[in-house]
């Protein structure tokens, strides 16, 4: 299942480094050796880039799974936490290409009362309180303990053991105190009383009420709609917003997540993958509610055969449209051998058609996207400041895959780094609103896409034939509105709250 990787700026250079999380040893659970190290690319700005895992302290321990980057103590430098099976670990960085391991320190192991150190499969920064602290989400599982785990077989050929087999485990929620510790707030904010098995999250303010609100996709269970409720806790409305089952009233294999406004309506939309005959469910925001359109939207017959893990929502060919992207492999190693049918798939792309319909382009979109693997995270970000969003896609006990968008429309871009004041450094959470003379679309800040996955904080709009962008908004999770007119297109633009 693992295979988380992150894409952040961890030396301040201007050019997005890359992290891959790793296993370990089975059945120790423990990285005896090179072979499983978590690894940081520092990239060189010419193509390539170096392996700095060591120098920078961040080998990691234990089974890693996901990653979340953000900057937790407001400093300048992004932090790193890593997601993993029996060990987590919050990684601090020293801002001199460095790493520290403050995870005791700073009070975010991992625990659950009673039930002892959960197996995460991700998390993410948020700033649920609008403190101008970024405050962390983990992600977890199924309780499971593989010192007394049984073998499982389908048919007569052993297998991985069903989700189906194992209780559910409560996500945890850990308030920053800004000293560099964390409370852990799972129990009065009511995330602990929601009990599921996490695979994805993702973070966006739905019903625009000035607080980021959590979807939480499950395994063979009801997804979750966390709705932040501006007091310090939340409440799970997936079930009224119809988001917890498919609309045939079916729970599905719910793999990454995603939360972005696909319709340029101001509303963020849902979707997520899952697994074979699931088909990946995409959510409509219709502002009281949510409608399911799998169907009517082209993405029910491109999934109906499909397994994905990863997956993304961001415009690769600049025309003001968020496309998808899905990171597309079976669940068994041994799936041919079961089912009859591959378990490594090459990747998908879907095209937004403007109407809230996709296409299949995947066949067109270039020779990475016929390679079949057994792929599951993927994050996304501009690698080479060409105004292009690039992919990375990690693969089991395979090479990763950099997927360098060249894609050549002539459409304008702008991406946005946010730096909060009062506000999170990042400004994660942050609402955008930009209007060209190609009409009005929203986005907003967020690293936490997809499957166990990290992408950059800047936000991408592509602007279409638009060079000048006539108003950008911004509105920042403290209440801060900020207003920029006539900006020029084709431009990496440092926009700091307040000024």
């Amino acid at each position: 299942m693992m295979g988380g990787v992150a894409v952040f700026d961890y030396n301040n250079d201007g050019l997005l480094d890359i992290f891959f999380t790793n296993g370990a040893e089975i059945p120790s659970l423990e990285k005896t050796g090179a072979r499983y190290y978590n690894r940081l690319y520092r990239n060189n700005g010419d193509g390539t880039f170096t392996d700095v895992t060591e120098q920078a302290g961040v080998k990691g321990v234990g089974y890693s799974m996901g990653a979340a980057a953000g900057d937790y103590d407001n400093d300048g430098f992004v932090d790193l936490y890593v997601a993993g099976v029996n060990r987590n670990q919050l990684l601090h960085n020293n801002g001199d290409g460095t790493f520290t391991d403050v995870t005791d320190k700073a009070g975010v192991v991992g625990m659950v009362p009673k039930l002892g150190k959960a197996w995460a499969v991700a998390a993410g920064w948020f700033d649920y309180n609008n403190d101008g602290l970024l405050d962390l989400l983990v992600i977890n599982y199924l309780n499971y303990n593989i010192a007394n785990a049984k073998s499982c077989s389908i048919g007569s050929v052993q297998a991985y053991c069903s989700p189906n087999k194992f209780g559910g485990m409560p996500n945890i929620l850990y308030r920053n105190n800004g000293d560099g510790t964390f409370t852990d707030v799972s129990v009065p904010s009511h995330i602990a009383q929601y009990v599921g098995k996490g695979m994805g999250l993702a973070f966006a303010d739905y019903d625009n009420d000035g607080f980021t609100d959590v979807f939480v996709s499950n395994d063979t269970f009801p997804n979750f709609l966390l709705h932040n409720n501006g007091d310090g806790t939340f409440r799970d409305v997936a079930l009224d917003t119809g988001t917890a089952y498919t609309s045939t009233g079916n729970v599905v294999a719910g793999m990454g997540a995603e939360f972005r406004d696909l319709n340029n309506d101001g509303l963020p939309d849902i979707f997520h993958t899952a697994m074979f005959g699931d088909t990946f469910p995409l959510y409509k925001n219709a502002g009281d509610h949510f409608d399911e359109i799998t169907a009517a939207s082209g993405i029910g017959t491109y999934s109906s055969r499909l397994t994905a893990w990863g997956l993304g929502a961001f415009d690769f060919d600049n025309d003001g449209y968020k496309d998808l992207f899905t990171a597309n492999a079976a669940i068994l190693d041994n799936e041919m051998e079961i089912y009859h049918r591959p378990a490594r798939l090459p990747n998908g792309l879907l095209k937004n058609n403007g109407d809230f319909t996709f296409a299949d382009v995947s066949a067109a979109a270039g020779a990475g996207f016929l390679i079949p693997k057994a792929h599951r995270g993927a994050a996304f970000g501009d690698l080479n400041n060409d105004g292009k969003i690039d992919i990375v896609v990690t693969a089991l006990n395979d090479k990763p895959q950099l997927l360098m968008n060249g894609t050549e429309t002539g459409n304008h871009w702008i991406i946005l780094k946010l730096v909060g004041t009062k506000d999170n450094r990042d400004g994660l959470g942050t609402r955008i609103k930009v209007t060209t003379s190609e009409g009005i679309q929203y986005n907003h800040a967020t690293t936490a896409v997809g499957y166990s996955s990290s992408s950059d904080k800047r936000v991408h709009f592509g602007l279409g034939k638009a060079a000048v962008i006539d108003k950008i908004e911004l509105s920042w999770p403290t209440g801060v509105r900020q207003i920029l007119t006539h900006v020029q297109a084709d431009q990496v633009l440092t926009v700091i709250e307040g000024h």
